[in-house]
């Protein structure tokens, strides 16, 4: 279900009373920021219908179903930390958790997914989307 556009957001961009979980997450407004400055991987866990419907522009997608397969796929940059995104943050925080046991480290989801970037992140134009119908929201 997204979130209602008329959701309070704080100085993060998280809804109120929504903390992130230290270590393991990073806000939307904080992963775009740090993609601009470089020192951020974005990588979409979402099905290849969701990202063909909206995606966050420089990010790369490895659908959470072949992130075992394609972890070879995701390769930041000296320096770079990988975040995982998917549409409310249920199966990018899987997906984070995977690739740490997997050895990569330095790997956290951004919380609220795609739906919070809509909202949090205002200036990219992204879409709210219904899942279930696969269709953009107005």
């Amino acid at each position: 279900m997204p979130l209602p556009k008329t959701t309070a957001l704080d100085a993060q961009g998280m809804p109120l009373g929504q903390p992130l979980r230290a270590g393991l997450e990073i806000s939307p407004r904080e992963a775009k920021r740090r993609m601009q400055d470089g020192s951020l991987l974005l990588v979409d866990c979402r099905t290849v219908d969701e990202w063909d419907l909206v995606r966050v522009p420089g990010s790369q997608l490895v659908p959470l179903h072949e992130i075992e397969q394609r972890v070879e796929d995701i390769q930041p940059a000296p320096g770079q930390q990988v975040a995982m995104l998917c549409h409310h943050g249920v199966r990018s925080m899987k997906a984070a958790l995977a690739l740490r046991q997997m050895g990569m480290q330095n790997v956290v989801s951004v919380a609220g997914g795609i739906d919070l970037w809509a909202l949090a992140v205002g200036d990219d134009g992204l879409p709210q989307y219904d899942r279930e119908g696969m269709k953009l929201l107005p």
